[in-house]
């Protein structure tokens, strides 16, 4: 099975992320999602495709000074639960 996900805008309310610090941001949330997808599978609704144009996700619970790469690692567990 082939997984293509695309996320076309993210929105992190409330979490200032110096523009350096983005593609990093960027580069650990599609790692861990797709590591997750590969170790936990896709939900059965999922199996045949399928978009969204939205996604809400919980809130996220992160130590003060939390890197872009734990926020990232964070924010893909976050996802999954909540296409899950």
């Amino acid at each position: 099975m082939n997984i293509n996900v695309n996320i076309e805008r993210l929105v992190l309310d409330g979490i200032d992320i110096p523009r350096h610090q983005r593609p990093i941001l960027q580069r650990s949330v599609e790692s861990e999602l797709a590591s997750l997808l590969v170790e936990e599978g896709i939900a059965r609704r999922w199996g045949s495709g399928g978009a969204v144009p939205r996604l809400s996700a919980a809130a996220i619970q992160l130590q003060e000074g939390a890197t872009p790469e734990q926020l990232g690692r964070a924010i893909a567990h976050t996802v999954v639960r909540g296409i899950g």
